[in-house]
């Protein structure tokens, strides 16, 4: 049997890289997206080096045509994605008034529109097989929005709308679509490690009931 596939955009050594981990160790090939194709290439090491077939594509969250030809690339080498996970956001603080539109709209470039744009990438084919997984990082501004992180705040609260009305349009469509909302600051050694958090991403996977998880 084939293994599945899973792609993570916005790989990196906390949460995107764990996810990665997670799924890789139950028998997924692992894809990794991120803009640094010197880090991708590292991380490929050591997952390799943990037994885990691992692949790097670079791409640039902030344009979206980057990402068309980086997912492209991954379909064209390595068939139907079975699992995205968008990890990408613009980790920026700044108050209301500190922002211009043309600011706020960066930032949800890449906090909400790209992970649509990911995700339309990936749908046709799972929409094809009537079998699929999206899932998003999601952020406790999304619940309680943080004055000194407006433009996060107003992003994950947008991203978490996705989710919520992109899950009940593909629900059809046998693909399944959830959020990791992550309820404070990731730290290894905490509560917050992200391979702890790691696990709520396979939890959403295999169980496929809620669509969003509050890690708290």
């Amino acid at each position: 049997m084939n293994k599945k596939l899973i792609v993570v955009v916005g790989a990196g050594p906390g949460v995107g890289n764990n996810v990665a981990k997670k799924f890789g160790s139950n028998n997924f090939r692992v894809v990794l997206v991120s803009r640094n194709q010197e880090s991708l290439d590292q991380y490929v090491n050591e997952m390799s080096a943990e037994g885990i077939e691992a692949y790097a594509v670079p791409a640039d969250a902030a344009s979206p045509a980057s990402l068309t030809a980086a997912f492209e690339r991954i379909k064209k080498d390595l068939g139907t994605i079975d699992v995205l996970v968008y990890n990408a956001a613009v980790l920026k603080d700044g108050q209301p008034t500190s922002l211009t539109s043309q600011s706020l709209m960066s930032h949800l470039q890449v906090d909400v529109a790209s992970a649509l744009h990911c995700a339309l990438q990936v749908i046709p084919d799972q929409a094809a097989q009537q079998e699929g997984t999206i899932l998003f990082t999601g952020g406790g501004f999304a619940l309680y929005p943080a004055t000194a992180f407006a433009a996060l705040s107003v992003g994950k609260a947008a991203l978490r709308t996705l989710t919520f009305t992109l899950a009940d349009e593909m629900k059809p469509q046998g693909i399944f679509v959830g959020t990791v909302t992550i309820a404070g600051n990731v730290a290894p050694g905490s509560r917050f490690a992200p391979e702890r958090i790691a696990d709520k991403y396979w939890e959403l996977y295999e169980k496929r009931e809620e669509h969003e998880i509050v890690y708290s």
